[in-house]
């Protein structure tokens, strides 16, 4: 049975039994994706950056926890919680990238894996957004492939979480 609720604003998550969700964290100004940059981000969509999130994970076995925020707060909260509640994390933490230790001393405090993902490649983009605060915290790091680079890093995670178990 699953079961879809949304109980924090910028949140959509779908709980199975399969275990433990993937959590999907979207910061700042991602909820505007298909009208903002088209030339940089593409005309993808929040929603469709969701939907290939849930398809990518169907054949893994894992739910995934989608949220958004402009808050770096309230993605630290989310990070923190996730140490119960979610078995893995995949963060485009978007203009916290190059800015947030806080974020980054969060994801320190997470056990499982941790891929970032960027939809434009950073190293094409203006020098100040080169540096990744939250690239020392990750597993891996996935930038440039639009919004395909969610669905690779679900599938990476779906794998490495089931040689784990």
């Amino acid at each position: 049975m699953t079961d879809t609720t949304t109980d924090t604003p910028g949140s959509s998550q779908r709980r199975d039994e399969a275990g433990l969700p993937i959590l999907i964290i979207n910061g700042p100004n991602l909820n505007m994706l298909g009208t903002r940059q088209p030339e940089i981000y593409g005309h993808d969509t929040l929603e469709d950056v969701e939907r290939l999130c849930h398809e990518a994970a169907a054949p893994t076995g894992f739910a995934i926890d989608f949220r958004q925020s402009d808050s770096e707060a309230e993605i630290i909260r989310w990070i923190q919680q996730a140490r119960s509640s979610a078995s893995a994390i995949v963060i485009n933490p978007a203009g916290f990238t190059s800015t947030s230790i806080a974020i980054l001393d969060a994801l320190l405090m997470f056990e499982g894996p941790i891929f970032e993902c960027h939809i434009s490649p950073l190293f094409r983009r203006d020098e100040f957004r080169h540096l990744s605060y939250v690239s020392k915290a990750a597993t891996a790091k996935i930038e440039g492939f639009g919004i395909a680079g969610y669905g690779f890093a679900i599938t990476r995670i779906g794998q490495l979480l089931k040689q784990a178990a």
